[in-house]
């Protein structure tokens, strides 16, 4: 699996290790992903994730992963994150009808 975020699409970033003699040889800057569960208060029962812990603040700050989902746009989101927002809508939807 890719080494990206699936909340907000943060990825694996290039540049260069710079030595005091000012050589430079490339390198990898790596996100900093966690495995977490998250608990959808419209589905009842938490998703798992592979999120970013800059994501993991944003989630917490906005009120929760449903909160967070419906701001997110489907651009940034990964395939299961918006599978997972498409049942948030739906649910909400069928319990506000």
């Amino acid at each position: 699996m890719a080494r990206r975020c699936e909340l907000t699409g943060k990825a694996v970033q290039a540049g260069n290790n710079v030595s005091h003699a000012h050589n430079k040889t490339r390198r990898r800057f790596l996100p900093n992903l966690c495995d977490v569960h998250l608990l959808s208060d419209t589905l009842g029962h938490s998703v798992a994730l592979k999120v970013s812990a800059a994501a993991l603040r944003s989630v917490e700050h906005r009120g929760g992963l449903d909160a967070f989902l419906k701001k997110a746009r489907d651009t940034e989101l990964s395939l299961k994150a918006r599978r997972i927002k498409r049942q948030i809508a739906k649910k909400q939807a069928a319990e506000a009808a």
